[in-house]
């Protein structure tokens, strides 16, 4: 064997490698996202949990506006349901999407439902509504700092998948972009404000 050749079998062994390096990041930087994504699952099922309470609990005070009632428990069960869909394939942008739809849908008629529970002094005042609502107001954080950490998990992901070399290895081995986790409405996008006067 010559050197050339020694040569040429040291940069293919080098190259090869480089492309497990490559790759083994790619897995490391997807899996991380979707452990961030877990982390938002927990707490969207949390919050999940405390709506049908909070309800239950306003239902004797709001009778006729049960119109509104309604709406967030139907929004809170697509929201509920969008969010298994998401949690079982975090990498697929459509199931994110959809999450980010039913997130929407669900902050405006909690909206709705804030607003009406404004006008009712003996609501505001009952010692079970202020704690659902301290628990639903924490849990909103939650949310939102966990929505922060799953959407900067995905733009690194996306970042070390489009960058030169990676992408010679993240195409071929499937490594598809991953997806944002918006909230598509803008009343949703604005803090939940929880106000005892």
């Amino acid at each position: 064997m010559g050197i050339g050749t020694t040569i040429f079998l040291a940069v293919v062994i080098g190259a090869i490698f480089y492309g497990i390096a490559i790759y083994n990041g790619l897995v490391t930087s997807r899996n991380q996202f979707k452990n961030a994504f877990s982390q938002i699952d927990v707490q969207l099922q949390r919050r999940y949990d405390l709506i049908p309470n909070l309800v239950e609990s306003t239902k004797a005070y709001i009778k006729h506006e049960r119109e509104t009632l309604e709406a967030v428990i139907a929004a809170r069960n697509q929201a509920q349901t969008a969010s298994k869909a998401a949690a079982a394939h975090p990498e697929d942008p459509g199931a994110i999407g959809a999450l980010g739809s039913a997130e929407g849908a669900l902050g405006a008629a909690m909206g709705r439902l804030f607003a009406v529970m404004e006008a009712y002094p003996d609501l505001k005042a009952n010692q079970t509504i202020q704690q659902l609502m301290e628990e639903l107001s924490s849990t909103e954080n939650k949310v939102a700092f966990s929505r922060q950490f799953f959407n900067d998990s995905v733009m690194a992901y996306n970042n070390q998948r489009e960058q030169f070399p990676n992408t010679f290895i993240a195409g071929p081995f499937n490594f598809q972009e991953a997806k944002l986790l918006d909230i598509e409405t803008p009343e949703a996008k604005k803090a939940v404000k929880v106000a005892f006067n």
